[in-house]
């Protein structure tokens, strides 16, 4: 499968997933709706080491450059 994000849309969301993990581990955000956002953390985290993202492929978005064959 090829890669279908940017390096800056990569770092974004791992600056998010960070975050998010900050503010569950730190008991900020807590409940429902800290176990719905780590596991949006956990999704950013691993797509953005991945460089694909599966909602991306859907919808035919593509944040990466056009590699030159």
């Amino acid at each position: 499968m090829k890669k279908n994000m940017g390096s800056s849309d990569r770092l974004i969301r791992f600056l998010v997933a960070a975050t998010i993990g900050a503010l569950y581990f730190t008991g900020t955000i807590t409940g429902i709706v800290g176990y719905v956002l780590l596991a949006v953390g956990a999704i950013f985290m691993i797509t953005s080491f991945v460089g694909l993202c599966p909602l991306y492929s859907l919808l035919g978005i593509r944040t990466c450059k056009i590699e030159a064959s």
